[in-house]
């Protein structure tokens, strides 16, 4: 193995240790026995390098193994001679690389054979490790097939679990056969009989007798089971009876002889996730070859004398359990051990971070500010809500604090988020630093620009807009006003991750629509300051399941309360031929000052349908319904400058009617607006639809949300019963989580954040409830996993997360 690899993650180890002041607990499992191990690796791969590694590498060592009874000033100077003379071999070492790679001799049939042998040696030959192309009946080929699923080794195989069971356990005599349905029967065949009805189709019928009559069975394109098991063999037969002109006539999806049955048949049978090449025969197979040897081998990431409170099978049973199942509820329980250990392990990783990060490090304590505040909340229209009050007092207690604060900022949509964080921001600004928002989208970081920038005007806050269309002219003077600090305030798109962007003192970093970004970008923006404070905000509700599973290393404020005055919107949900009456009620909702959304719907992600789709229904309303309105039009190819004309005609109450695609979904905010209309509205999951209706609804008149939706399925009509019952972003989220998943329900998966093979964020929302209190519990008593019995925990949190940059 190359050093270069293991020196960095050595180096990042060093640096996490001198973050945290030299407590060993610099990396999950302590940094000394981390570092011990990774210098005796880092010695191994200098081995054949000349030069004194070999006894520099064995000297730090040493140092490391009694690195714990030092005092903090020895770790220091421990640390940081060792981290010295390392820094010493990327200096040296790299002339040595290249040398080692030209080779004097590269057509050397003997230095070919060396590294093909090298290329294909296997992994890992003993224990869960062992690479699934060693295993009996795999090979290269099915091996390839295997990895399509994920399956690399063994302990891969091992937690490949069944996706569903067929309960194959119950035999019955062919006498007992009275309704078509699944059934397994045992009996001895008597003859075969093969049709060819058409090319590529072979019909084989056959009968099974088991003493109390005769069964006709039938195979389609299987005439190796008529090889396998010939006339006068002894078998278990499964498979749905359907009945004929009375008769009854199995047609066979398994077949087994009676003396080896067991896999297929008689008993309760897996159903895996498969892939071309791979059938289910061959999965359960491999499964017969592996669980009983190996799954004993498989170590609980759970400490012992913590598994025994979950009142949870262990490990091995439960591997055992899901794929041999004695019963359903055998298979289940199995199930749910796994799951637990999935979600024990993301919260103890959580718990960790949490753990880091409350050690004192110098963050920002931000002045109060009160002052500024009192103004900037003068200018308000409105006096801010009780839980606006509330959440503004958390934040402003993590900023003044002196330690960086990590806040998630949850409100259902209109409840008020952007002056919290615009409060937030002048606290920052008040104390002399910098803040930066950033958004998922051009039009939103616009509108957030637009509205900021309105808003602290009056506060004599400059606040600079920065986006990937910005003239080059425009963006080199945002830049430079950056890193000069003449810009105290920026709203921007990913645009300002680019390593061109330079704070002067960022001290807080705000993230709207946080589910749409990964954990790596919230913290490449972080990074930019000197610990500053960072708040993430999103407009979807999201259940408290999800919360705990996405954003498990932050404090959590939520804004449950509306503005005063305003009034819930009225949702119907109509088929397509209502247009006349939606077009009536926006006619008479314009009448008295008020104006109107008409949303499009998405059609297969495809940019170019939906524009088509909004060109179409905005001519219809030009020409037809409304050509004495100011109908408006926007979309995501329009240029910038002719989206903010748009919106801000729109905005000042020119434009009526704005026909638009997705692209308002958040980020536009008119008091004046009472219509949404939703066109398509059964192409849109829960969330959406409600962020949507949250355009309406903003002012102090009544609102409506129309959701226009033909040949709903069953799960369409759920969702436009929800919509017209409730108005509460945190139900909805529940019933959107239930309905279509995790995945969906964000929209996008979140990066970064290793995704639940078992667990099910509703199903298993109290084993996750378990699994966090079990994981606060066992890392109060080993915050920094260093015991004998957290050892495994401590290495699989490294495996998992160190390379995601969350440790």
């Amino acid at each position: 193995m190359s050093w270069q690899p293991l020196w960095q993650s050595l180096r990042r180890a060093i640096d996490a240790e001198r973050n945290l002041g030299y407590t060993d607990g610099g990396v999950v499992g302590g940094f000394s026995a981390y570092a011990y191990a990774s210098l005796a690796a880092l010695r191994q791969a200098l081995s054949a390098h000349p030069g004194p590694w070999g006894a520099r590498l064995a000297l730090w060592e040493g140092q490391m193994s009694h690195y714990r009874r030092l005092t903090p000033p020895e770790r220091r100077h421990v640390v940081d001679q060792m981290a010295q003379s390392i820094g010493e071999l990327e200096l040296e070492l790299p002339t040595t690389e290249a040398r080692k790679k030209v080779s004097p001799n590269p057509g050397s049939d003997d230095s070919s054979v060396k590294k093909k042998q090298h290329e294909t040696a296997p992994r890992n030959l003993k224990g869960p490790g062992t690479a699934i192309q060693f295993l009996r009946g795999v090979g290269p080929q099915r091996a390839a097939a295997l990895k399509r699923l994920g399956i690399e080794t063994i302990q891969d195989l091992l937690f490949h679990l069944p996706h569903r069971y067929i309960d194959r356990s119950q035999l019955l005599s062919i006498a007992q056969i009275r309704y078509p349905g699944d059934y397994n029967v045992s009996g001895v065949i008597r003859a075969y009989q093969q049709y060819n009805p058409r090319r590529g189709l072979a019909v084989i019928k056959g009968q099974l007798d088991d003493g109390t009559g005769l069964l006709p069975i039938v195979l389609f394109n299987r005439k190796q089971l008529t090889a396998k098991y010939p006339p006068g063999t002894a078998v278990i037969v499964s498979g749905k009876v359907e009945f004929r002109y009375g008769k009854a006539e199995l047609h066979v999806e398994e077949m087994e002889n009676q003396a080896e049955a067991g896999l297929h048949t008689n008993r309760i049978v897996p159903v895996y996730p498969a892939t071309e090449g791979l059938n289910q025969r061959f999965l359960r197979g491999l499964y017969e070859q592996v669980v009983p040897q190996y799954a004993p081998q498989m170590s609980d990431i759970v400490p012992k004398g913590l598994d025994s409170s979950t009142n949870l099978p262990t490990l091995n049973q439960a591997v055992q359990w899901v794929h041999f199942p004695d019963s359903l509820e055998q298979a289940e329980f199995g199930r749910r051990k796994l799951a637990f250990n999935e979600a024990f392990l993301l919260q103890t990783a959580w718990q960790f971070i949490r753990r880091r990060r409350n050690v004192p490090i110098e963050g920002i304590g931000h002045k109060p500010a009160q002052e500024e505040l009192n103004k900037l909340w003068s200018l308000l229209p409105y006096e801010l809500t009780t839980a606006q009050k509330r959440v503004v007092r958390e934040i402003a207690a993590d900023m003044e604090a002196n330690r960086p604060m990590n806040r998630l900022l949850q409100g259902d949509v209109g409840a008020g988020k952007t002056i919290v964080a615009a409060s937030a921001v002048v606290k920052a600004v008040a104390s002399g630093y910098q803040a930066a928002l950033m958004a998922p989208t051009e039009v939103l970081a616009e509108q957030h620009a637009i509205s900021w920038q309105r808003l602290l005007a009056e506060m004599a806050i400059p606040v600079a807009h920065l986006s990937g269309s910005l003239t080059r002219r425009r963006k080199e003077e945002v830049l430079k006003g950056l890193s000069e600090g003449t810009f105290p305030v920026v709203v921007g798109t990913h645009a300002l991750l680019q390593k061109e962007v330079v704070f002067q003192r960022l001290g807080l970093v705000v993230i709207d629509e946080q589910h749409r970004f990964g954990v790596r970008q919230r913290a490449a923006l972080w990074e930019k300051g000197q610990q500053a404070d960072l708040l993430v905000m999103t407009a979807t509700p999201i259940p408290r399941t999800l919360a705990m599973t996405l954003y498990g290393d932050l404090d959590v404020s939520i804004l449950n309360e509306r503005p005063p005055g305003r009034q819930e919107v009225k949702t119907y949900h109509v088929g397509s031929d209502t247009w006349p009456r939606v077009y009536n009620l926006i006619r008479r909702e314009v009448a008295q000052g008020h104006q109107a959304y008409i949303v499009c719907p998405a059609i297969e992600e495809s940019e170019e349908m939906d524009l088509a789709a909004v060109e179409e229904r905005y001519g219809t309303l030009t020409r037809d319904v409304f050509p004495d309105l100011e109908v408006g039009i926007l979309h995501g190819r329009m240029k910038k400058e002719e989206k903010a004309a748009v919106m801000e005609r729109f905005y000042r109450g020119n434009t009526k009617v704005l026909v638009a695609t997705t692209v308002i979904e958040v980020g536009i905010d008119v008091p004046a607006a009472t219509v949404m209309v939703i066109e398509g509205a059964e192409r849109f999951g829960l969330a959406q639809l409600h962020q949507l209706r949250g355009r309406v609804g903003r002012g102090q008149a009544q609102s409506f949300c129309i959701l226009i939706a033909d040949k709903l399925s069953d799960e369409g009509k759920r969702r436009m019963k929800a919509m017209e019952g409730t108005n509460d972003g945190f139900r909805l989220a529940e019933e959107d989580l239930k309905l279509r998943g995790p995945g969906e329900f964000l929209g996008t998966r979140q990066s970064g954040i290793p995704a639940f093979k078992v667990a099910d964020l509703v199903k298993d929302a109290d084993l996750l409830e378990q699994a966090k209190s079990a994981s606060e519990l066992w890392t109060a008593q080993d915050p920094a996993l260093q015991r004998p019995e957290s050892r495994e925990l401590a290495r699989k949190v490294r495996e998992t997360f160190q390379g995601l940059d969350l440790l």
